[in-house]
């Protein structure tokens, strides 16, 4: 909140800014936070986070986190905050629904240490309450999030015929390989709460399966400095994160944030430094080898 209020109410008037999820549990701060953003910026896009749909501080207040959905979403055509497609400028920007599933992870498991289970680890299992027939244990949250952006299949096709460039976004990440491998994380299950398969589809439909020097995706989630190109598409996040986070990163945070991703027509340059993107454009990928990386080692015991 206090980075929030820190941003100039001069400054950003004619910007856009792009919120990528995890705003607050709170529906109270939701609001604050969002009227704060539009009171700084002429557009606000939203789409949510895990965080947002958390029941357990409101639990009585709720009947489920879909009912909790909605009220955000509700608070958000109020205050004036997009979750719908729409063109700035001649700039398409299509906001994207999703959830994560545990098969999203397709990459060796680490063995041979103790790790605390999903349950225990991931909060949402417990902070968010769902219907019968969705689960965190399954796909079934992923498709129905998933499912939701089919209702702005027509807007999303007169942005494709009209639009030369377009930014999509989301919470989750659409794919493994924008997350560290396994033994490099200090809870090496973290793949399996992280991304969707579907979303990654989704964003191939939109942006084309080529992708080209146009099409940009924003995420979020996993807290990581991130700017690659994946088979023609860029990846950014650029997160807020924790305040203990931006203490420990290399380049802060305070001072770029927020990143400016297009301006006058064009794509800005790298987020830079990204330690992780930087590693992963200098050194393969190797899933296979899940020997612990040392920083990880020294917090596991050999079982």
């Amino acid at each position: 909140m206090r980075w929030v209020k820190s941003i100039s109410t001069v400054r950003h008037k004619k910007d856009v800014i792009l919120i990528a999820g995890d705003v607050a549990e709170i529906y109270e701060n939701f609001v604050l936070t969002m009227s704060l953003l539009k009171d700084r910026f002429e557009h606000v896009f939203y789409v949510p986070g895990n965080h947002d749909l958390w029941c357990r501080r409101e639990g009585e207040d709720y009947v489920d986190s879909l009912q909790k959905l909605n009220k955000l979403l509700d608070a958000c055509r109020v205050l004036g905050v997009e979750t719908n497609p729409m063109v700035v400028d001649g700039l398409g920007i299509i906001p994207l629904f999703s959830w994560y599933h545990e098969s999203f992870d397709q990459e060796k498991d680490i063995t041979g240490i103790r790790i605390q289970s999903l349950e225990m680890a991931c909060k949402d299992f417990h902070a968010c309450k769902w219907p019968g027939g969705l689960s965190n244990g399954d796909t079934s949250l992923s498709l129905y999030f998933d499912a939701i952006n089919e209702k702005s299949l027509n807007v999303v096709k007169e942005i494709q015929g009209t639009c030369s460039q377009i930014i999509t976004f989301s919470h989750f990440v659409p794919r493994q390989e924008l997350c560290p491998e396994k033994r490099m994380l200090f809870y090496p299950k973290l793949p399996k709460i992280i991304g969707s398969d579907y979303l990654e589809v989704r964003i191939r439909t939109i942006h084309g399966i080529q992708g080209s020097g146009s099409a940009c995706h924003v995420f979020g989630h996993t807290h990581f400095c991130w700017d690659a190109v994946l088979d023609g598409i860029r990846y950014v996040q650029a997160p807020l994160a924790y305040p203990r986070e931006r203490k420990r990163r290399m380049n802060g945070g305070e001072d770029w944030l927020p990143f400016c991703i297009y301006s006058d027509g064009n794509f800005a340059d790298r987020l830079s430094p990204c330690y992780w993107s930087d590693y992963y454009s200098a050194n393969p990928r190797t899933p296979h080898n899940t020997e612990l990386a040392p920083w990880v080692a020294r917090f596991y015991n050999q079982t």
